[in-house]
């Protein structure tokens, strides 16, 4: 093995007779560093989106959430609330009444979700953090706090009370809602917009929040019905061992579990689906970049012919001559990979220190270093570089030393 990588070293690092050979090798040697650096860049930009987005998404979102299987409620009576405070890997827990409603202020309307959460929600989620002007919902005052594009599309201020706005809720029950009828149809209650938030745009459109007791007497629902529990784990929690304790106390009811992915699991799917299809597209363009590896790696058999065959004159087999063009274009693709990634690392870092590319006038273009993005990168440049040498060496035939 030492006697073709000694040999396969010098050919990488020696000039060529040929000029020609020398710049189709060096060609090659710079594909693969900017193939390897842009997969890295573009990977790593991909990670820095993904949880650009998430974050948003995120904000509302409990570590697990406890919601029916089948219709809108669950059953939570105070017995199986004190079983929920003895497992020790919860730290928090919120009962959540969510439903979609109607608001109407001064002749404007808009559809968005009530949200009525008891005083334990801002331990389970972030509330103080994503107020933008006044403050978060008292209990018992009929207040609620809305987004910020609800707030602009009704024309509605804070701590406003010269004129309520009103939220509606279809009335239980079955059968068509009629027009001689829509009093009766609907329950109806006025409120005070004690603050607005602002996370984004889909979100902002989406909930006004209120406590519990307001939210349950517009539903018409009795003490002891939620339509979801926000549970908050401990730091280092097993969420399995969470998760089957959950389920024994919620044997009575039909649920669904779910963690903090499993919340968005539409949007983890597409993200996914997303960054693999990035990775498979510059894959492709590496393979092309590949191709002048075994270009240059023929170009180097054919012009080391005589040398070659000397060697083969002194007794080494076809195998071993095949192993030095073979361990030069690995030793290629390797040390240009290692190269790209580490320029790549460098330029990302210098992205997350002086934020040199912004999408907008105020926001730098977020990227994220990801050690699996490294170990992606370098793999991916490696296989593909030994199938390229593999392929390229196999050109050492009988018939080319004749």
């Amino acid at each position: 093995m030492k006697f073709p990588l000694y040999i396969a070293k010098r050919y990488l690092f020696s000039k060529s007779s040929s000029n020609a050979i020398n710049i189709i090798t060096i060609i090659a040697a710079i594909g693969i560093v900017v193939g390897a650096m842009a997969l890295f860049i573009v990977l790593s930009g991909f990670s820095g989106l993904k949880d650009f987005s998430l974050q948003f998404t995120n904000v509302f979102d409990s570590d697990m959430l406890v919601i029916p299987e089948k219709g809108k409620t669950i059953t939570f009576p105070e017995a199986t609330e004190n079983q929920l405070q003895k497992i020790e890997g919860i730290e928090a827990f919120s009962k959540v009444i969510e439903e979609r409603v109607f608001i109407r202020f001064e002749g404007k309307n808009h559809i968005a979700y009530i949200k009525g959460v008891d005083t334990n929600y801002g331990k389970v989620t972030v509330t103080d953090s994503i107020m933008f002007i006044g403050r978060w919902f008292q209990e018992r005052q009929q207040e609620a706090v809305i987004g910020y594009n609800i707030a602009h599309k009704l024309s509605l201020g804070t701590m406003d009370f010269s004129s309520l706005p009103e939220v509606f809720v279809p009335k239980p029950g079955t059968g068509q809602i009629l027009n001689t009828d829509l009093a009766n149809a609907f329950t109806k209650r006025d409120f005070i917009a004690s603050g607005i938030y602002d996370v984004n745009e889909d979100v902002n459109g989406k909930y006004i929040f209120t406590d519990l007791g307001f939210a349950r007497d517009l539903l018409q629902l009795d003490s002891t019905k939620v339509t979801a529990i926000a549970i908050k784990l401990r730091p280092e929690v097993s969420e399995k061992e969470v998760r089957t304790q959950l389920a024994e106390i919620f044997t009575a009811e039909n649920v669904v579990i779910k963690n903090r992915i499993q919340q968005n699991d539409a949007l983890y799917k597409m993200l996914n689906t997303e960054q693999v299809a990035v990775y498979l597209i510059f894959t492709l363009v590496l393979i092309i970049a590949l191709f002048n590896v075994i270009g240059s790696i023929i170009m180097m058999i054919l012009d080391k012919r005589k040398n070659i065959k000397t060697l083969y004159n002194l007794g080494a087999t076809i195998k071993e001559i095949r192993r030095i063009f073979f361990l030069q274009g690995a030793l290629m693709t390797v040390l240009g990979g290692i190269l790209g990634i580490v320029l790549g690392v460098l330029i990302v870092w210098a992205q997350l220190q002086f934020k040199l590319v912004y999408i907008t006038a105020s926001l730098p273009y977020p990227v994220k270093l990801n050690v699996l993005n490294v170990v992606v990168v370098f793999v991916t440049i490696t296989l593909l570089g030994l199938i390229a040498s593999k392929i390229a060496a196999s050109r050492v035939r009988k018939r080319l030393l004749s």
